[in-house]
């Protein structure tokens, strides 16, 4: 190879690559914002609902006296 064309390379690889690597970074920024708020509202609304309070059948049925 002749050297203007690695210089050409050089030169030109980098201004390819870098949009490239940025949009990368925009959409994985994205997908990451969108998987936190996902979880920020289903954690909500679990402790909205109280699911995290459930008791056991039997735990149930002694707290309510029927055995």
């Amino acid at each position: 190879m002749q050297w203007e064309f690695i210089v050409a390379l050089v030169v030109v690889v980098p201004i390819i690559l870098f949009p490239v690597a940025f949009l990368w970074y925009l959409n994985i920024g994205g997908i990451y914002a969108a998987i936190r708020q996902a979880q920020e509202k289903r954690a909500a609304a679990k402790e909205r609902t109280g699911a995290g309070a459930h008791q056991h059948p039997a735990e149930e049925k002694a707290v309510a006296g029927k055995h």
